[in-house]
């Protein structure tokens, strides 16, 4: 039984979604510039990584997190 109060919606929303991809992106792509020795390129990633987050919240903010207007909750 869930309670749609206590229930965070555990981040299934485009917000979370694009703030996760984000950061796996840079992620994945410092790993491979680390690899090749590239450390400015690295520290681009580095960058990219923090951009997840602020993404995610402007996305969240424009109504796309879990209470959002914008947001359609799926069934599970």
């Amino acid at each position: 039984m869930t309670n749609s109060i206590a229930d965070p919606g555990h981040g299934h929303s485009p917000a979370a979604w694009t703030a996760v991809v984000i950061m796996l992106l840079g992620f994945t792509i410092g790993t491979v510039f680390f690899c090749l020795e590239l450390a400015p390129m690295v520290w681009a990633s580095a960058v990219l990584i923090l951009v997840g987050p602020i993404v995610g919240w402007i996305m969240a903010r424009a109504g796309y997190g879990v209470n959002g207007p914008k947001y359609t909750p799926k069934a599970h």
